[in-house]
Formats: C-alpha cells, structure tokens, sequence
C-alpha cells in the first residue's frame, strides 16, 4: 500500500514539481494533512523533506481517511497518505495525485497512472508497506506446512487478490 501525494483539485499545483516550488517558496506555510505523527502520510512527508529540505504545517487527524477528506474540503493542501485511503477521491476527481512513493508508476484503475516519486528524486529510496498475515510463534509445523501450500497454491495467483488490488490503489506483491 504505497503513499500517494495528492493535491486538493482547486490547487494551482500539477505536477510533483508544482508542489515542490511551492513548499520552497512558501516554507512553513502550505498545509499537509496526515493521520498523524509517525503515521504512513507522516512518514512520507517527512521522508519528502529529509530529501528536498523542504518544510510544510502538519495538520494532523484522527486517520487516514480523516486527512483525505480534510484535504477534499480545502482544510488542507496536501495529503500523502496510503493509496487505498485516497483511490476512490482520486476517481472522483476530488484529489488530483503528484507522486507515488515507489520506484515505478501506479497503476489506478478507474484513474489512470500516477508517476514514480524517482522521476523527480532519483535518489529516493522508499519503504514499503505491507498488509501482512501473522501466526503466533510456536505454532505447530504442519499448520505453518499447511498455510504455505495454502499461499503458494491459492493466495500468490489468486484472481480476486489481484483484481482487489487494482480496484484499490494496492501492489499485489505477495511475499512469503
């Protein structure tokens, strides 16, 4: 579930770039909504900021979702959190989206095609987020034995997992 950097529509900014010349023009004063300090759109900006040195007014909210709709409505600019939180925004065409934190494009369908965060800082390097499945430790062997031939067999190229990615903004990049 990668962060996505949106826009509200009714801003000037178009690209990446926009976003980018207006932090540094405006330092301290554009506002980016998050879930929070420490959350994955907090992470994010602050990733962005530890890259470009830019600074911005955090304005924090009780979730995800929370800080996309504060940035919908214009109570913010900005918004960097996960994709599944802003994909249904972004086809309604509620959000306008700079940036993916990844190395490669995302794909939205319904949206279109949200560029790398790399093609404006090369030298990026993300960090993946992942919804992940966990056992507790000291689970018997043939249980572990049973759900890996469950993940490789069914869950690894599983249609439902991956058209559920594509509908909601995710990587489908199962890993065990």
């Amino acid at each position: 579930m990668p962060q996505v950097i949106s826009v509200n529509v009714n801003t000037p900014y178009k690209t990446f770039d926009d976003l980018l010349q207006a932090f540094k023009e405006k330092p301290g004063e554009i506002k980016v909504a998050t879930a929070g300090i420490n959350s994955a759109g907090h992470t994010a900006i602050e990733q962005i900021k530890k890259y470009t040195g830019i600074n911005y007014k955090h304005v924090t909210y009780d979730g995800g979702n929370p800080a996309v709709i504060a940035t919908v409505a214009g109570e913010t600019e900005v918004v960097p959190q996960l994709s599944v939180e802003e994909v249904d925004m972004l086809r309604a065409g509620k959000l306008r989206a700079l940036a993916v934190l990844t190395g490669e494009p995302l794909e939205i369908e319904g949206y279109g095609t949200v560029p790398p965060i790399t093609q404006w800082l090369p030298e990026f390097k993300t960090a993946p987020i992942y919804f992940g499945i966990f056992i507790p430790k000291g689970v018997p062997d043939d249980v572990i034995a049973t759900l890996g031939t469950i993940w490789d067999n069914v869950v690894k190229n599983s249609p439902e997992l991956k058209k559920f990615a594509a509908e909601n903004a995710v990587v489908f990049d199962p890993a065990w």
